[in-house]
This record gives C-alpha cells, structure tokens and sequence, in this order.
C-alpha cells in the first residue's frame, strides 16, 4: 500500500536525506586499503555494513543482523557536525561526547518525531554497547580500520606513531563484540609487529 505524502514529513525526511549527504565530506584519519587517498565517513559506513553481512557468522548467536547494519549506517551521522576523531587520541575523544550529542540532537531531530526516535535510538545504542548487535557493530567498527592499517604498510599507525599495546586495547572491543574476529584483529597486530609496520611497545 502506498502511503499518500504528508505536506510536512516528506520534506522533513527528503531535508534529512540532503544533510546527511555532507557525510562524504567528511575526512577520516585513515586511508583507503591501498593508500591512495583517505577515507570518508560515508565510505567507512557502507564498507562497515558490507563487512556486518560477510563477517555476520562470527557474531553471537541470535545477533538481529539487521539492526547491526542499521546501527552502522547511522553511526557516524553526527561527525557532519562533530567532526572525525582519531581514536588514539584519548583527550580528543573525552572532547567528542559533548559535540557528538549535540549533533545528534540537531541531525536527527530534522526527521519526523517517530523516525528521529527510531534512528537516534540505534546511535544511542551502538555508543552505549549494551546490547549483543552493538558491541558486534562496535567490533567492525573498529576492525575496518585495522585492515586498512594492516594493508597499506602501517597507514595511519606509522603517521602517527601508534604502538602495538595501543591497538591491543582496541582489539579487546573488537573481542567482546567477536572472540573470533578479537583472535582475528590480535593476529594482524602480529603480523604487523612482525613486517616493522608496528612498534611492539
């Protein structure tokens, strides 16, 4: 059944649709597997929810896929506003919490009451990490960078002079999400000691 538009929500949702567009704008530190250029938000998106249906079989059983795919899309909305922060940078991070509400409020209340509910709700949850499907979405979320780094010769750990027990700390986020993936991410971190492309300490 087709829904007959209201004069209101369709503009409210199309305006939605055109801000969100701002994500491709919006840089990240890393960059694509093979360094040619750096990553933006909207690619890191789309890549993190392709990355939930293959690896989706190394989440916990009875993990709603869907919803992990949903959480990722929206994840990284509020960087529109809030900007990227590079993940090794403890004070930066501290700094984000602040302006990441703030855009959320602003990014998704442009939507209709129902839907801001809806799609702020999966943010909220995907930053709290509570449920089973967050801590999975987390746990790609923080592997897709790893493999870049792990491909393109150390990549934004070299730039910036990230050490193996640094990105060990990450790898136990991945773990809780997926003890396989955790194994998977400690294995890269390895591997990368092992090519010079990570300082072990």
């Amino acid at each position: 059944m087709t829904t007959v538009p209201d004069k209101e929500r369709l503009p409210a949702q199309a305006g939605f649709v055109v801000e969100i567009d701002k994500l491709k704008r919006v840089l990240r530190r890393n960059t694509l597997m093979d360094g040619s250029r750096r990553e933006n938000d909207a690619e890191h998106s789309w890549h993190l929810g392709m990355m939930a249906m293959v690896f989706g079989e190394y989440a916990p059983e009875g993990t709603d896929l869907d919803r992990v795919i949903a959480m990722l899309l929206v994840h990284d909305i509020v960087e529109i506003d809030a900007g990227d922060t590079f993940i090794y940078d403890t004070l930066a991070v501290e700094l984000q919490e602040k302006a990441e509400r703030a855009a959320a409020d602003r990014i998704f209340g442009l939507l209709p009451a129902g839907q801001t509910a809806t799609l702020r709700g999966l943010w909220e949850e995907f930053e709290e990490r509570r449920t089973p499907e967050a801590r999975f979405a987390k746990a790609l979320d923080r592997l897709a960078p790893m493999l870049a780094n792990h491909h393109n010769e150390g990549g934004s750990w070299v730039r910036h002079g990230v050490t193996a027990r640094q990105v060990m700390e990450k790898v136990q986020i991945i773990r809780e999400g997926s003890p396989a993936l955790g194994d998977y991410a400690a294995e890269l971190v390895r591997l990368s000691v092992a090519r010079g492309h990570l300082t072990p300490a």
